[in-house]
C-alpha cells in the first residue's frame, strides 16, 4: 500500500470514527464522511465498498490498538497479580486517552454491523490475557472460572470505570479509581 493510499484510508477511518461516535451509524451518511475527510465519495467506496465494511475495519483497528496498549509492559511484571493489574491499568488509561475510540467500541461492539468474523479476529489481540489467566489458574493463584466469562466481565467492568472517569469531566481521581477498581476485581478472581 502506497503512502498516499494508506494516508487516505487512515483519514477516512478517523473521520468516520469521529462522526459515528457523534451521530451514530444511520445519522452519518457516506457523503458526510467523504466530505469531512476531504475525499470524493467514490474514493471512500474504493477503500470501503460498504459502510458496514468501513465500520468493521474501524472496529478491528481500534480493538487491535487497544489490545496492544493493554499488553504494554506486562512481560516486565513478575507475578500474575502484577500482570493483571498492569493490563487493567493499561486498558483504563487507553480508554481515557482515546475517548473517541472507546466510545466507538462501546457503541458498536454489540452492533449487528460488526460481523462475527471481525469479532473473532479482534479477539486474537487479547489471547495473551487468556494465557495469563490459564497460568494463574494452573498455579492456584486464580479461581478456576470460565475464562471467556472472566475476561468478558473484566472488560465490562473496565468500560464502567472508563465511563465513570470520562463522565466526570476531569473531576475524578483516575489513578485512585484504577487502583480501587482493581482491588475489587482482584478480590473476585483471586483465591486469596
Amino acid at each position: 500500500m502506497t503512502r498516499d493510499v494508506a494516508g487516505k484510508r487512515e483519514v477516512i477511518m478517523k473521520t468516520a470514527l469521529k462522526l459515528f461516535t457523534e451521530r451514530g451509524f444511520h445519522g452519518t451518511p457516506t457523503s458526510m464522511i467523504s466530505e469531512q475527510a476531504g475525499v470524493a465519495t467514490g474514493t471512500l467506496f474504493r477503500y470501503f465498498p460498504t459502510k458496514e465494511e468501513l465500520i468493521n475495519n474501524i472496529y478491528f483497528d481500534v480493538k487491535e490498538k487497544w489490545g496492544k496498549s493493554i499488553s504494554e509492559g506486562i512481560n516486565r511484571e513478575d507475578t500474575i497479580k502484577e500482570k493483571i493489574q498492569r493490563a487493567w491499568a493499561n486498558s483504563i488509561r487507553w480508554g481515557i486517552s482515546c475517548p473517541d475510540e472507546f466510545l466507538f467500541i462501546e457503541q458498536f461492539s454489540s452492533s449487528p454491523y460488526i460481523t462475527k468474523i471481525t469479532q473473532e479476529e479482534a479477539m486474537k489481540n487479547y489471547l495473551f490475557l487468556f494465557e495469563i489467566f490459564q497460568e494463574g489458574t494452573k498455579n492456584g493463584i486464580l479461581k478456576d472460572l470460565d475464562m471467556r466469562m472472566t475476561v468478558n466481565m473484566l472488560a465490562h467492568a473496565g468500560k464502567s470505570v472508563i465511563r465513570l472517569i470520562l463522565d466526570s469531566s476531569g473531576s475524578a481521581d483516575a489513578d485512585k479509581l484504577v487502583d480501587e477498581s482493581f482491588e475489587l476485581i482482584w478480590g473476585g478472581i483471586s483465591k486469596k
